[in-house]
């Protein structure tokens, strides 16, 4: 796949549903070059901390394969504890998917959403949030048609896309050669209202004024709506 980009600015968006046999809940992501495996596992116990208390969990976890860039990364496993920015971005995709789900319809179990990096071209962590979504939203499709829950737990669609300032310009859905040259480097994540769920954004090279702030909010709000629109043609076909 090229990297080539649309009118917007965002790369080509196609998701795979059913990716791994063997899992249930699975599918392939690709913002252009990056690719992102993401699968749910859905789990009948809850974290200790919410233990008799109604409640659903969504967490996740997040890696990538030793060769997803271009030169060889060390896997964690063999590491004595994983790297600050695995955690981080787990963390984020934990509570940007968490945001979008009714936690009391869901029951007590957890959903484990693994997001697995098979290759990088900047922008893994949106695009983990973004096929995590549908993960998720499969698996608890699974619970309905099941007859495990009564109501659907997802409240509405989760989506991310970075952006940022280059040369002065601002720019969507940055690959790795623009998010190493950017000015100020953004990751938004929205759901399908245009509400804010969680906004990283600084200045790399230089400050960004409140004009630019609201340039790089407007482009992403735009480029998470056509990735909404995608996310949904996975379950209306």
């Amino acid at each position: 796949m090229d990297n080539s980009k649309d009118i917007m600015g965002l790369r080509k968006v196609s998701i795979s549903q059913d990716f791994l046999e063997n899992v249930d809940h699975s599918c392939l992501i690709e913002f252009g070059k990056t690719k992102v495996i993401c699968t749910a596992t859905i789990e009948e116990n809850v974290p200790p901390f919410l233990r008799k208390t109604g409640l659903g969990w969504v967490t996740a976890e997040y890696g990538m394969l030793p060769k997803s860039t271009s030169d060889r990364m060390r896997r964690e496993a063999k590491s004595v504890s994983q790297s600050g920015r695995t955690q981080e971005i787990q963390r984020l995709i934990g509570r940007s998917l968490r945001a979008g789900v009714d936690r009391v319809a869901l029951g007590e179990r957890q959903v484990v959403i693994d997001c697995d990096v098979i290759q990088a071209d900047g922008g893994t962590r949106c695009a983990a949030i973004c096929g995590g979504w549908v993960s998720l939203k499969l698996a608890t499709n699974h619970l309905l048609s099941s007859g495990a829950i009564k109501f659907d737990p997802i409240i509405g669609n989760i989506a991310a896309v970075s952006c940022g300032i280059i040369d002065g310009k601002t720019k969507l859905d940055l690959n790795y050669q623009e998010d190493s040259n950017a000015e100020t480097d953004a990751n938004f994540v929205m759901n399908e209202r245009s509400e804010i769920i969680e906004i990283q954004c600084s200045a790399e090279k230089k400050p960004f004024s409140k004009d630019e702030f609201e340039k790089l909010f407007n482009l992403a709000n735009e480029g998470i709506k056509k990735i909404v629109t995608i996310q949904n043609s996975v379950f209306n076909d």
